[in-house]
C-alpha cells in the first residue's frame, strides 16, 4: 500500500478525555481524573479539522465520555450540516430522556452503548461508578425516543467487551437487549495486550489486568448468544476465532486517523495513551502536513511489512481477534 495516501474520509475525534466512570479495562482508570472542561476538545480545533478533510464518517469518541463535552451538540450539528455520518460510543449513564430526544432530533447516525453484563453485580464491578438499572432504563428511553419520533436513527448498537469475568452473562444479555429493542449487539475482545510497554512502568496495572482477563474465544457462550440472537431477531457480531489468525492487513493509517482532545494525531483508536505513539500535533501544523509527513509515512511502511511497529503487535485489530 502507498505510504502517502489521500486525506482520509473517516476521522475519530476524542471530544473529551474526561469520564465519569473508572472502568476496569480502560486506561482512564489508571490515570489521574480529568476535569470535563479542561479535557474537552476546543470547538475551533474541531471545526478546523472538519473543514480540512473530505469527511464521510465522523466518530466523536475517545477515552472519555462524549456526553460530558459541553460542545457535543455543536459538533454533531457541524457534521450533519456537512452531510457527514456522525455517531459516538457512550456509557449511557448521562443519557436522560431529554438528551435521548435531542440526539434523535439532531440527525445523529448511530449511538453505541457499552453494556458488559446482564446483572448489576457483574456490570457494576466492571463499569465502576455506573448503575446497571439506570443504564438499561436509559437505553430503553432512547429506543422509545426513536419510536416517538418515528425515526430510524440513531442506529443503536450495544457493545460488550468479552472478558473472563463476564462472558457467561452474554446469552442473558442477548435476551435482555432483544426485549429492550436495540438494533444490534457487538461482542469484542479487549483491544490490546500492552505487551510493548514496560512491565514495571506506567502501564503495569492495565497490562496485568489484560493478562488476567483476556478471553479471545469462548465457543460455548458465543454459540448460545448466537442462538438467542437468531430467535429474537437481534443482529449480533462476535469476535474472530482467536490469536492464531495471525496479523497484518490493518488499513487504519491509510483510511482514517484518531485525534486526541489535545490535538495529537495517532494512527488509530486502538493505541490508547498518546505517549505510546503520536505522529503529529495539530497545535503546530496542519492535518495534511502531518498525514503526509515522514513519521506517518514511516509508520505505514513498517505496518505494511513483516516488522510492524511494536505498538501494533499486541493490538486485537491487527491480530484479527477484535
Amino acid at each position: 500500500m502507498s505510504a502517502d495516501p489521500p486525506l482520509p474520509g473517516h476521522l475519530q475525534v476524542e471530544v473529551t478525555s474526561a469520564c465519569n466512570l473508572r472502568c476496569t479495562m480502560c486506561l482512564v482508570r489508571y490515570r489521574p481524573p480529568v476535569n470535563k472542561l479542561a479535557g474537552a476538545m476546543r470547538p475551533e480545533l474541531f471545526r478546523r479539522l472538519v473543514d480540512e478533510l473530505p469527511l464521510r464518517r465522523l466518530t466523536l469518541q475517545g477515552l472519555g465520555e462524549p456526553l460530558l463535552s459541553p460542545y457535543l451538540p455543536e459538533m454533531i450539528d457541524v457534521a450533519v450540516e456537512r452531510g457527514v455520518r456522525v455517531g459516538f460510543n457512550s456509557n449511557a449513564t448521562l443519557l436522560t430522556r431529554r438528551r435521548a430526544r435531542e440526539l434523535v432530533a439532531s440527525g445523529l447516525d448511530w449511538l453505541h452503548v457499552s453494556v458488559d453484563g446482564a446483572t448489576p453485580a457483574v456490570y457494576e464491578a466492571i463499569r465502576d461508578g455506573a448503575r446497571f438499572d439506570t443504564v438499561i432504563a436509559n437505553l430503553a428511553g432512547l429506543v422509545e425516543a426513536k419510536r416517538e419520533a418515528a425515526s430510524d436513527t440513531p442506529w443503536i448498537r450495544v457493545v460488550f467487551v468479552a472478558m473472563r469475568a463476564n462472558v457467561a452473562e452474554l446469552p442473558a444479555l442477548t435476551r435482555l437487549l432483544a426485549s429492550v429493542g436495540v438494533n444490534e449487539l457487538r461482542v469484542q475482545n479487549l483491544s490490546h495486550d500492552f505487551a510493548d510497554t514496560d512491565p514495571a512502568g506506567a502501564y503495569q496495572e492495565i497490562r496485568q489486568f489484560t493478562a488476567d482477563q483476556a478471553l479471545w474465544d469462548d465457543r460455548g457462550a458465543f454459540a448460545e448468544a448466537a442462538r438467542e440472537a437468531k430467535v429474537a431477531g437481534l443482529k449480533l457480531r462476535l469476535p474472530s476465532s482467536g490469536p492464531d489468525g495471525g496479523g497484518g492487513n490493518c488499513t487504519w493509517p491509510w483510511d482514517a486517523a484518531y485525534v486526541t482532545s489535545a490535538g495529537l494525531v495517532q494512527p488509530c483508536c486502538m493505541v490508547m495513551g498518546d505517549d505510546r505513539v503520536a505522529l503529529g500535533d495539530l497545535n503546530r501544523e496542519s492535518f495534511a502536513d502531518i498525514w503526509h509527513g515522514e513519521p506517518y509515512r514511516d509508520f505505514r511502511r513498517r505496518l505494511d511489512s513483516a516488522d510492524p511497529p511494536e505498538v501494533c503487535r499486541g493490538c486485537a485489530l491487527y491480530r484479527h481477534t477484535f
